[in-house]
């Protein structure tokens, strides 16, 4: 890439998250990978990658308390005490797991809950208070506006200060919106996943929610770091259980990769670049705030990644990207219903 879009010691731009919300950086780091999901990790490296994010302009860091049941959260403790004032920290809490079975998730967003999750978080964290708070995924047996009332007490009492939501509805955003103002919501996003574009992101745009899209990059998919998790990827990596990166799907998927491959080259960028371009690019297609959160673990990918926020795509290059989503084989998920497309 040129010198003006390497990224590497500009801080990249800033926006605030959501009406009323706070400023972030355009782009932010998702640090699940660091000590779940995705196999083996260097600690160092993964310690070192969060301080570069920070001189890069990222501030925004996401995790969530059922991250390696809690690990994850106090893997980025000391990291938080020593930039507090720098960063906007976001967790979340109503994914139950079970130590005893992997494959096992439930779902929680009842008040005594919600209240065991935050003090957990707090104490895990090192912190008084975390800026942005995410019900994780929805449990339709609750009354979301409960939920959301629950949420909005722990913002009264000063251990929270902004309320987001995930995997949801655009009648479940409005619904929440109602009782107490959410500053984000978060979902899987990206050119092979755009079933929040149905309801979800235009209730967002309506009410003044910034939209967090996790997976930005398929699940490193879109990067072309690997064509098939069956025989690719380690067996403790959670990849290998999703339909879209397994077997025929997987094969039939890495063909959709070649526009984004023909972008790239004729830009002089990576493919994971041009995959975040697009990303970004979709605040000013649907007219609100998208703070992308790419997870990486290596210095020299949120290098990479914050540099796609430089990156203007033209709209012929957006055309050759535009169908990519609807060509996808296989789902997000193995099981769909906990996500927002589940209940659409």
């Amino acid at each position: 890439m040129s010198t003006e879009n390497n990224g590497t010691t500009d801080p990249i731009a800033q926006v605030e998250l959501g009406t009323g919300g706070p400023l972030t950086g355009v782009q932010g780091l998702g640090c699940m990978g660091m000590s779940f999901a995705y196999g083996p990790t260097d600690a160092t490296e993964a310690r070192a990658t969060l301080e570069r994010a920070l001189d890069l302009g990222v501030t925004l860091y996401d995790t969530a308390d059922m991250y390696g049941f809690g690990e994850n959260e106090k893997f980025l403790a000391p990291f938080v005490r020593a930039h507090r004032d720098e960063i906007v920290l976001a967790t979340k809490f109503g994914i139950v797991l079970d130590p005893d079975d992997p494959s096992y998730r439930g779902i929680r967003n009842d008040r005594p809950y919600l209240r065991e999750c935050v003090e957990g978080s707090l104490r895990r964290l090192g912190v008084d208070t975390i800026d942005l708070y995410y019900m994780h995924r929805r449990d339709p047996e609750v009354p979301i506006e409960e939920t959301a009332g629950a949420m909005a007490e722990l913002v009264q009492e000063g251990k929270v200060k902004h309320l987001g939501l995930s995997e949801v509805t655009g009648e479940e955003l409005r619904a929440a919106h109602a009782v107490h103002p959410i500053a984000a919501v978060q979902s899987e996003w990206s050119l092979f996943s755009r079933d929040v574009e149905n309801t979800v992101v235009p209730a967002a745009a309506e009410l003044g929610v910034a939209f967090v899209p996790y997976s930005p990059l398929g699940r490193g998919f879109l990067t072309g770091s690997f064509v098939n998790a069956d025989t690719e990827l380690t067996t403790d990596d959670f990849r290998k259980t999703m339909p879209r990166f397994t077997g025929d799907n997987a094969a039939a998927n890495a063909e959709l990769l070649a526009p984004v491959r023909t972008i790239a080259e004729r830009r002089g960028a990576t493919l994971g670049q041009i995959a975040l371009a697009w990303v970004q690019q979709r605040a000013v297609e649907h007219g609100l705030p998208v703070v992308p959160i790419p997870g990486t673990r290596k210095r020299t990918r949120v290098e990479e990644n914050t540099a796609a926020t430089r990156l203007d795509l033209t709209a012929d290059e957006l055309a050759l990207l535009d169908p990519i989503a609807g060509r996808v084989a296989g789902t997000r998920y193995p099981d769909m219903r906990f996500t927002s497309a589940g209940r659409e």
